[in-house]
């Protein structure tokens, strides 16, 4: 393992990760930093610890709020060309309904239409098994 990876775990360092998390950054950029534990050590807490995993998934729920909020800063730079624009806006509604799919994923309506037919046949004991015996 690298030099200034933890791999510790510890309540503070899970508690900053899972703050960054939520306010938008990637896993992955934070687990980059000098002093941040190694994404497999993150893999192996969420599995080891209920608590983080908690805190973990709540965090990126969070992350998809962050994502859905750039979006309108992105869409009204105007100093951002629009190609790139673009590409960062689908980037994150991408993620956004990924990360939080009731909300921000895509909505399948279903619609039927149409009759349904239903035919009731009653028979009683006595006619089956006269008919059984015939």
């Amino acid at each position: 393992m690298p030099a200034g990876r933890p791999s510790t775990y510890s309540e503070e360092l899970t508690a900053k990760i899972c703050e960054r998390i939520a306010q938008g950054e990637s896993l992955h950029k934070i687990c980059a930093e000098d002093g941040m534990p190694a994404m497999s050590s993150i893999f192996l807490w969420l599995t080891k610890h209920p608590e983080f995993s908690e805190r973990y998934a709540h965090a990126r729920e969070a992350q998809a709020e962050a994502h859905a909020d750039r979006i309108v800063e992105i869409a009204d730079d105007t100093e951002i060309d629009p190609n790139h624009k673009r590409i960062m806006v689908d980037a994150r509604k991408w993620i956004a309904s990924k990360l939080k799919p009731k909300r921000y994923g895509d909505k399948a309506e279903v619609e039927h239409k149409g009759e349904l037919g239903l035919t009731v046949v009653v028979k009683r004991f006595s006619d089956v098994e006269d008919s059984s015996t015939g």
